[in-house]
């Protein structure tokens, strides 16, 4: 088993050669973490050192209050909404950021393996909290209807997940942090470019300075087709890495060709092939990609998006021990 160094991530995020094969997810699943990292209050940490990474994701503050929801597999984006008008907008619950309880950024520290730090992710992002409050068809008339509400909602929005970024990444314990926002459908982003600029990316620029002005990278997570966003996201965001890539939108391996030295690519194995495809093609792909980036960097190995529980273990294991070698609990799938 391998000693994590955060410094492998920096040095990814610095679009530079990492001194070994450096791998980076969002979050693994219940049945992953127990089989990792047992069942003590840190095992999501012990997870994550057990399968090589030289972090762990790690989630504090506050969240977005929202209304009920079924508790499905795929529910629609219309459902649970609390802010419908300028009442409901009057009368929704906006949450204290800084009553929420931040220290446990502290009290974790001592359990935190040498070697690692925690990359502290947000409560949704900016259009997600959006969509989830207001509804998505609900948005798409707003946008018409009455767009100044739409800009008030995402302002409060905003501004309350800057304060978290401003909390969060001032504790020694956190060593960078993801804003999570998913933007898109496989084919555009969920609202037009230029309502993306108007309403969300000056947002996002924020969080990134929030970020940056702890001396941390900011990583953006964020699923969709964003080829009409991704200059903004380089340039004027100035994101230092970006997750979440789908092979029926882009190839991992053709985004690092077209992005390498611009920003940082992390993960990108698709999750359906991970999925669908035998433990060794999982693991010629993931080789194969680490290849690509052996002497350009600024590249780390790991899904398309995350891996959830059904996702086979078998091939999970098989994507990570191209860059780890066997992972404890397995065997070497090749």
């Amino acid at each position: 088993m391998r000693k994590p160094d955060f410094d492998n991530l920096l040095k990814v995020l610095k679009r530079e050669k990492p001194d070994r094969p450096t791998l980076f997810e969002f979050f693994l699943n219940g049945p992953l973490y127990e089989k990792l990292g047992g069942r003590p209050e840190n095992r999501y940490l012990e997870a994550f050192r057990r399968a090589g990474y030289d972090y762990g994701t790690f989630h504090a503050g506050f969240s977005f209050p929202h209304g009920e929801r079924r508790r499905e597999k795929s529910i629609s984006l219309n459902e649970g909404v609390l802010i419908t008008d300028r009442k409901s907008f009057k009368a929704y619950p906006w949450p204290v950021v800084e009553e929420s309880d931040y220290d446990v950024l502290k009290r974790v520290a001592p359990e935190i393996p040498k070697g690692m730090r925690l990359i502290v992710p947000g409560p949704g992002g900016v259009l997600e909290n959006l969509i989830g409050l207001v509804g998505y068809e609900n948005l798409c008339m707003m946008l018409f209807d009455d767009p100044e509400l739409v800009q008030m909602i995402t302002d409060c929005i905003g501004s309350r997940l800057v304060k978290h970024y401003e909390i969060a990444g001032a504790y020694d314990s956190v060593g960078a942090m993801i804003s999570n926002d998913d933007w898109g459908f496989r084919t555009q982003p969920m609202m037009s470019p230029d309502d993306m600029k108007k309403y969300i990316l000056p947002w996002h620029v924020k969080i990134v300075e929030a970020i940056h002005s702890h001396g941390k990278p900011a990583i953006l997570h964020s699923c969709g087709n964003q080829e009409t966003l991704m200059e903004s996201i380089i340039e004027l965001c100035q994101y230092d890495g970006k997750h979440s890539y789908e092979d029926a939108i882009e190839p991992v391996e053709d985004a690092y060709e077209r992005l390498c030295g611009r920003i940082a690519v992390l993960g990108g194995i698709d999750l359906d092939f991970i999925c669908r495809r035998t433990p060794e093609e999982v693991f010629q792909r993931a080789g194969a990609m680490l290849e690509r980036a052996e002497k350009r960097g600024g590249y780390a190995l790991g899904s398309g998006n995350s891996i959830p529980e059904y996702v086979p273990q078998e091939n999970y294991f098989a994507m990570i021990s191209a860059a780890v070698g066997p992972v404890e609990f397995t065997a070497s799938p090749c």
